[in-house]
């Protein structure tokens, strides 16, 4: 039996996770599989990638808790196939704690809550990557070569594909290849703005750095170091490892003051100053600590509106009919049919966490009838406020009663043992709000007051709340605008007042997020609408679910606002840059809707903002935003090659009486399978990651143990194409792909 020829381009974390499942299914079977696999990858970083090499700064923080790394499947994840024995599959967190035993490095001594460095999943992947090669490698009939290249294009020979690479060595012709290049970046020369910014570059002495990463490379001391003013444009998770890398990377400390803040102290090799912006001018939110992990099943939101059923209620009443590469589609419009839902449930999520479960039971009966003819009639409304506001009305208006009633009882004026509006026990809602503000065990000790009121609000008065919350429940209000623009725009008298503010808020998220995303109200709301329902999202968006307009408006900017809101970086990240901004090396005065200017007399960048009245000049600005993947405008060869060959062509969603939308992504079948130019499947190759963006949304994503998660169910959509398990009488993973991935996508990122 002549062996199956599998190529995988890019060796990074997903082909790790792919080594694993090919090592248990061959492992498991009966007879033989004979396969020739070849991994491709130009860093030769295998198993972990550039991006998470174990070589990078260690001042880069992975963006989860070590708790929520696998790099294996596990018995939660449905028709995975064979499992290999647990000491072949460790979580982050198992390895870590091996590697302290053997080594005694403080960098491995983590428990589950704990924030890695990114080197260090980088350690891990590699050496589980090395684990799964072995036990292939040991398989009768298996093969497996590892190479240092970079694939520039693939050439159709017969039945096979020919992989080639641009060091002109013999092309490997493959039966199956399997597309897994991660994050990538655009040409420059395809960005007006990259290219009048590189061309002021060569009459200044302005330096650009078009791309942050590697930033060994691209923040050499030559161009950012003790003398010098560096831009950062973009204040994501991106310019936090900028900032970090530039500062503590150089060799500055952060030592704990006797207050107990952050503090640092310079190592003389940084830049003199870092000017950090961005269009919103925020830093995204402080992650939260994840009180879910305990039990994610019972934990992890089950939601009350923004639910499946409701997209497709929405579909049926307000869904606009297109025909998408042959097949029907009902398309909505996010901003008018599901944000107000979002903001319904993160409304009702905010109150519940404040006011307790038997105040969410009263909101959902109270706000049915609004749901119900908005489901109906969502386009009767006049625009997306309207129906915000009709939504959000009854939740509020209990609300408002609740928090009357509970300042009643905690300024000594009511009992404890009453009743507010709608039957609401009064004690109920009074011992949760507490809670919150105080804390459990605070709480406690002031509700045993409760019965001599005078005392009890006199202790409840003289109390202050370790997360900054107002005493008064009346205060606590929950507003989308307030939540994604938490710093008032309105005009500063100086960029230095504009700072102070910006200081102050950075300290209350933080706080915030170390209180947990289910005892912090505005955190609570934020990971559940945005993270555990965001399989909802998905739902609504993939393979055309909005009208063309709505989904450029989603990428543009309701993607932005979830990233912002769940995909922040850790407390102790951003401690390390509030320290850094309260030592004058980060200055975030330009605030929001900055801009960049060449100013040709300096001949060096000029960041202007307009809000705060900031003007700063800076010898290098560093673009350190995320690009979408457009394979037209990609730095890598390989996917402008395959458009010109016709193996690929890039999605579009046709406008209803508008224009056209084309995100960048590849067209993809639900198996990930592209759509040629003349509209022909190629089931020979599949595309993970990156290139489906914009067909589907939010394709990116690393394993989680004890998690059903779609990479691995999207990886045994490339290998039951060759390698079938399990009993043939059951459903294939590949026909489930679309509705499981809509049920399990939780925190999967």
């Amino acid at each position: 039996m002549a062996p199956i020829r599998l190529a995988i381009v890019g060796g990074g974390p997903t082909c790790t996770y792919v080594l694993e499942r090919l090592a248990a299914l061959t492992r498991a079977r009966g007879t033989a599989v004979p396969l020739d696999v070849v991994v491709y990858d130009l860093s030769g970083e295998f198993g972990s990638g550039q991006v998470h090499s174990p070589r990078q700064t260690t001042t880069s923080y992975l963006n989860r808790i070590v708790g929520q790394v696998a790099f294996a499947a596990d018995e939660s994840v449905v028709e995975a196939g064979p499992l290999l024995p647990e000491g072949d599959r460790p979580t982050l967190l198992d390895w870590c704690r091996t590697r302290f035993e053997e080594t005694g490095d403080p960098a491995f001594d983590m428990v589950a809550e704990d924030w890695p460095k990114r080197y260090v999943h980088g350690l891990a992947l590699q050496d589980q990557f090395e684990r799964y090669v072995e036990l292939l490698r040991a398989a009768e009939g298996v093969t497996v070569t590892l190479r240092q290249a970079e694939v520039c294009d693939l050439e159709e020979r017969g039945d096979r594909f020919a992989v080639l690479t641009t060091d002109g060595e013999p092309a490997f012709e493959a039966d199956y290849v399997l597309m897994l290049t991660g994050h990538s970046s655009n040409k420059p020369e395809t960005d007006p703005l990259q290219v009048a910014w590189a061309r002021f570059t060569e009459r200044a002495d302005a330096r650009l750095i078009p791309s942050a990463y590697p930033l060994e490379q691209s923040l050499t001391p030559d161009r950012t170091g003790p003398g010098s003013s560096v831009g950062c444009l973009g204040m994501g998770l991106t310019g936090i490892d900028v900032v970090l890398y530039l500062t503590e990377g150089r060799g500055g400390v952060f030592e704990r003051e006797a207050d107990g803040t952050l503090g640092y102290r310079p190592c003389g090799a940084e830049p003199d100053s870092i000017v950090v912006f961005s269009r919103n001018g925020l830093f995204t939110f402080a992650r939260p600590y994840n009180q879910k992990e305990r039990d994610i099943a019972a934990l992890e939101y089950k939601g009350a509106f923004l639910t499946l059923a409701a997209v497709a209620e929405l579909r049926r009443t307000v869904g606009r009919r297109n025909t998408i590469n042959g097949v029907e589609q009902l398309q909505l419009d996010f901003e008018k049919h599901l944000f107000p839902l979002v903001v319904q449930e993160m409304a009702l999520i905010h109150y519940s966490t404040l006011y307790g479960a038997e105040f969410r039971e009263l909101a959902i009966a109270a706000a049915r009838p609004a749901y119900e003819k908005f489901l109906a009639g969502a386009d009767a409304f006049a625009d997306h406020r309207e129906a915000c506001d009709l939504l959000t009305g009854p939740i509020e208006a209990l609300a408002l009663d609740t928090a009357a009633a509970v300042d009643w009882v905690i300024s000594g004026a009511a009992p404890l043992d009453g009743t507010a509006g709608a039957g609401l026990p009064v004690r109920a809602a009074t011992v949760s709000f507490l809670t919150v503000v105080h804390g459990a065990d605070r709480a406690a000790e002031l509700l045993e007051l409760s019965g001599r009121p005078y005392e009890f609000a006199a202790a409840v008065a003289a109390s202050s709340s370790p997360w900054r919350h107002a005493a008064s429940a009346a205060k606590h209000r929950f507003s989308w605008d307030g939540t994604i623009n938490p710093i008032p725009r309105g005009a500063y008298r100086t960029p230095e007042e504009y700072r102070e503010v910006f200081l102050d808020f950075l300290d209350t998220d933080i706080r915030w997020a170390a209180q947990g995303n289910l005892s912090n109200p505005a955190k609570a709301a934020a990971d559940a609408a945005w993270r555990d329902l965001r399989g909802v999202v998905i739902e609504a968006v993939d393979f055309g679910g909005l009208l063309a307009s709505s989904h450029r408006d989603f990428l543009d900017v309701y993607t932005g606002h979830h990233n912002r809101l769940c995909q922040g970086a850790s407390c102790e990240a951003m401690e390390k840059v509030t320290a850094l901004i309260k030592a004058g090396y980060v200055d975030v005065s330009a605030g929001p809707e900055a801009r960049v200017s060449c100013d040709e007399e300096a001949g060096k960048f000029r960041i202007s903002g307009p809000v705060t009245g900031a003007e700063r000049l800076v010898d290098s600005l560093v673009d350190a935003r995320v690009h979408r993947f457009d394979a037209e405008r990609d730095v890598m060869p390989v996917y402008p090659n395959l458009l010109a060959r016709g193996i690929v062509r890039k999605w579009t969603n046709p406008g209803l009486g508008e224009d056209d939308f084309v995100p960048g992504g590849l067209d993809l079948t639900p198996e990930f399978h592209p759509v040629r130019a003349d509209g022909s499947v190629e089931p020979r190759i599949t595309f993970l990651g990156p290139p489906s963006e914009g067909v589907m949304y939010h394709q990116i994503g690393a394993l989680r143990p004890n998690k059903d998660h779609h990479v691995i169910r999207d990886i045994l959509c490339w290998i039951n194409a060759f390698m079938p398990h399990g009993d043939p009488d059951r459903q294939n993973p590949t026909d489930r792909h679309q509705n499981d991935r809509h049920q399990n996508e939780g925190q999967h990122a």
